[in-house]
């Protein structure tokens, strides 16, 4: 895989700054390790349980109405377990203690999901073309109309409408 390389880069500099971090590990969403820097941890193991909890995860978003899945965040008793989108086909899935910053945990996720998701993108295009991407080249711009964001409707349950339990 030519990306690897840039994905561990990425992996490393994304532990660096976030010193909490105890792991970081990309993977496609069937489960396959594509890049990981994970001391301590069976990155096999902890790739086959993220395509799980993906799976669950993207059925409950769609089952409640939520739209597209984005994020999961497990918290355990020592820490947490993040995973951010990456792209159409990969995840990024980040270890850290219970003392991270979690709004700086989802930050910098969601950044580098976003640059493994662009570096995973442009390697499947490239592939699809018939040629391998140049090493360090950044991927094409995206191209089309900017994603917006849509205000939800207000809930329909009025303050005076009477409860089941009322009478």
């Amino acid at each position: 895989m030519p990306a690897e390389p840039e994905i561990l880069d990425e992996l490393r500099r994304l532990r660096a700054r976030v010193p909490q971090l105890t792991g970081a590990l990309a993977a496609s969403v069937d489960g396959l390790v594509l890049a990981h820097d994970t001391p301590g941890v069976e990155p096999e193991g902890v790739a086959a349980l993220t395509a799980t909890a993906l799976g669950v995860a993207v059925r409950m978003a769609d089952v409640t109405g939520q739209g597209d899945l984005r994020e999961l965040l497990v918290r355990g008793v020592y820490g947490y377990v993040a995973t951010y989108a990456a792209g159409r086909t990969a995840v990024l899935t980040l270890l850290a203690q219970d003392r991270v910053n979690v709004g700086r945990l989802h930050l910098e996720g969601r950044r580098s999901g976003t640059r493994i998701g662009e570096l995973v993108d442009a390697e499947a295009a490239a592939r699809a073309l018939g040629r391998a991407p140049a090493k360090g080249a950044r991927p094409a711009a995206r191209t089309g109309a900017a994603r917006t964001r849509t205000t939800r409707a207000p809930r329909t349950t009025g303050t005076n409408a009477p409860t089941p339990t009322e009478s």
